[in-house]
């Protein structure tokens, strides 16, 4: 069983707390990812990859907008410069249908 604790420092994602190696370099999104938690969230995102995820679990994501999608992007082009790849998986399908219509669904490496 997996256990999830919020972490105070970084506002907007949650930090998988299980010492497997499967889940180390995982960690979540908050359930609200909007631009008044954007920048906070960017920041928290991008100190997970560097510190070596290389994966984000967008489940808990049930409030967003089009920022999500730009945070993301951003996070997925920070793994990339680490020469690893950012695999999101479970993309809310409304977030999903945001991206199509904006015309970044094919930048994100999603599985929903």
């Amino acid at each position: 069983m997996n256990n999830v604790a919020s972490t105070a420092s970084k506002p907007g994602l949650n930090a998988a707390v299980n010492g497997g190696s499967s889940e180390a370099g995982r960690f979540e999104t908050g359930a609200t990812l909007t631009h008044a938690s954007a920048t906070a969230a960017l920041a928290a995102g991008l100190s997970r990859i560097a510190g070596g995820a290389t994966r984000v679990d967008c489940a808990p994501l049930t409030q967003f907008d089009s920022s999500a999608l730009a945070v993301l992007l951003a996070w997925q082009r920070a793994a990339h410069e680490r020469g690893t790849a950012l695999e999101i998986v479970n993309l809310p399908a409304g977030l999903a249908s945001l991206a199509l219509a904006y015309g970044v669904d094919t930048l994100l490496s999603a599985r929903h």
